[in-house]
């Protein structure tokens, strides 16, 4: 085990000591401080497409969602939002460029701060995860390269989601798309999130740079790796500066294939950027975890991300797959500071309180994840009964 972990974990096993001997610990409902915010306890809300911003706009019954998963000091991060109107690539996700977009995320980001909650906005553009349909003027989605994605089925299993060969951006462009993070950036903030999270994963825009499948270029964004991260550390760089490295986080996947994105080097491109984003002293770095090649599935594999968790020196957040246990697991282990949690808190509104009570769970409902309902599969999942449930237990 290397510093960081082996440093986290001395620091878990003194605070053990101070407590009383007859709770046990649970690790991921310990306080961690994360730059300056001061969290309760690890378990953070995932960023998670939920597809109910009608036109892209976010709306009303978003306050309701939002605030059931809420606590005191707990992270919540919000669902991918794009940063511009060649951003998109599903029906009805959120955008934050536009002056109406940023008023409606507005009473979501109060509702969150009424409870005590830290709210960060993930901002994101799809690049080739595109067609006409989600396009201005029907024009062809942008990416690295001009390669097209062949029909994928969509992550409810059912519908195929057809995509157009994509327009290769040139050199010059480039600074355009920097340019439409930095302001989302700061119309997030306008609207009154913490911070935000880049979204750097899964095979969209900046994945589509980083991963040498995808990009075929020649110029200075090709090529090496250096090169190939170029675009990302640019924006990282453009986002820190406009609102201060200290509310900007990142999400990457070097593992993952997702949407035909994968990297002949993974290990080496997913320390590349750990070692890269310490330059600009960015709050966080939240990696998927190589047991997800794909987004739902979760399989055995040999590769750790304890490297990249190691050399990066701001908080290290870990997704993909984990329950109760293992995500104490990492936390007591020092291989995460905070574990992100998607379908389990889609399910249970009330995460962090069965994690205290090791109550039985919620199943979720796949079927449900990204229908227009306001309701249905989005704010009807029940919350325990905490006062039977607690009397329930004692007897």
């Amino acid at each position: 085990m290397g510093s960081r972990a082996e440093e986290t974990k001395q620091n878990q096993e003194e605070s053990n000591g101070n407590m009383s001997i007859e709770t046990p610990i649970i690790p991921l409902l310990t306080p961690y401080k994360m730059g300056s915010f001061n969290l309760s306890h690890r378990v953070v809300l995932a960023p998670l497409t939920r597809q109910r911003s009608y036109n892209n706009v976010p709306q009303p019954h978003a306050i309701l969602y939002y605030s059931q998963r809420t606590t005191k000091g707990g992270l919540l991060i919000a669902e991918a939002t794009g940063v511009s109107d060649t951003a998109q690539g599903y029906p009805d996700t959120p955008g934050i460029w536009t002056k109406e977009q940023v008023e409606a995320w507005k009473p979501i980001v109060d509702a969150v701060h009424a409870k005590g909650g830290i709210f960060f906005c993930q901002i994101w553009h799809v690049g080739r995860v595109s067609n006409q349909d989600y396009q201005p003027n029907g024009q062809a989605p942008i990416s690295s390269t001009d390669k097209p994605l062949k029909p994928q089925i969509r992550a409810n299993g059912v519908d195929v989601a057809q995509f157009i060969p994509p327009r290769r951006l040139r050199t010059d462009e480039i600074p355009q798309i920097v340019n439409d993070f930095r302001l989302a950036a700061r119309n997030a903030i306008e609207a009154g999130f913490d911070g935000i999270e880049l979204h750097g994963a899964h095979g969209y825009l900046i994945d589509q740079f980083m991963k040498d499948q995808v990009n075929d270029r020649t110029d200075q964004y090709g090529g090496s790796l250096e090169n190939r991260c170029r675009f990302a550390l640019e924006i990282v760089e453009a986002v820190s500066n406009e609102i201060g490295a200290d509310r900007v986080g990142i999400r990457l996947s070097p593992f993952a294939n997702y949407m035909e994105s994968g990297d002949s080097n993974p290990e080496a491109l997913g320390l590349y950027m750990a070692e890269s984003l310490n330059k600009y002293g960015i709050l966080y770095c939240h990696m998927v975890e190589p047991r997800m090649k794909t987004v739902g599935e979760k399989s055995e594999c040999p590769h750790s991300l304890l490297p990249m968790r190691n050399a990066f020196k701001g908080t290290f957040l870990v997704a993909g797959g984990y329950d109760r246990e293992d995500g104490n697991k990492a936390i007591a282990e020092g291989r995460a500071d905070l574990v992100v949690y998607g379908r389990l808190f889609l399910a249970n509104p009330d995460l962090p309180r069965r994690f205290e009570l090791n109550a039985p769970l919620n199943k979720y409902n796949r079927e449900t994840f990204y229908v227009s309902d306001p309701v249905v599969g989005y704010t009807d999942y029940p919350s325990l009964d905490t006062s039977s449930y607690v009397t329930k237990i004692k007897h």
